[in-house]
């Protein structure tokens, strides 16, 4: 049986990003890790700002990783022109890195403007902050997530309680339609 070690696979993906000097913020089940109890996850989960002429150089460098490695650049591109999402599979060790195209809006812009550098293992890695993986995570779950989405909400809120910016996470809940279910989620867990 092979131990599987995302943060390996984290290190190495997040050292082409700066390499190729793509921004980037590492969120879902990782970023839980890094703000609260860490759960199992089978991904790592990148917003990532990427231009269309920088895809041919990230899956060569990606591939580096692996030989055996997987990427489709077509999904990438089409992704870009979308702001969706296109993936690295690494064989190797089973995972998967799943880039999400930031979008050209207001929230994406902040979630930048508020990621936070963490320490992993020696490397300096970009983390979404608590609040905005809080936020997203609700609107999942408002999407019709599962039931992770909101346990992961009060693993951060437990977690990092004090310490969140709760004026901006009850505004920006406002501005998205999810204030009703952080209320509900914060009063659980105080």
């Amino acid at each position: 049986m092979k131990i599987v070690n995302p943060e390996r696979l984290l290190i190495q993906t997040v050292s082409i990003l700066d390499q190729l000097k793509i921004d980037y913020f590492i969120t879902g089940g990782l970023a839980r890790a890094v703000w609260a109890t860490p759960r199992s996850t089978s991904d790592i989960d990148i917003v990532i700002k990427i231009l269309e002429s920088q895809v041919f150089l990230l899956a060569k460098a990606l591939r580096k990783i692996s030989k055996l490695g997987y990427i489709d650049e077509d999904t990438a591109r089409e992704a870009i022109k979308n702001k969706g999402e296109f993936n690295f599979i690494d064989p190797d060790s089973g995972l998967k890195v799943d880039f999400w195209v930031a979008k050209n809006n207001e929230r994406s812009l902040s979630e930048f403007h508020r990621r936070v550098l963490k320490n992993v293992e020696g490397v300096k890695i970009y983390f979404i902050s608590p609040e905005d993986l809080i936020l997203n995570k609700l609107e999942w779950h408002k999407q019709g997530g599962s039931a992770v989405q909101l346990e992961d909400v009060r693993s951060v809120l437990k977690s990092s309680g004090k310490k969140l910016d709760m004026a901006y996470l009850k505004k920006q809940a406002v501005k998205i339609g999810v204030s009703d279910v952080l209320v509900g989620t914060v009063d659980s867990v105080t």
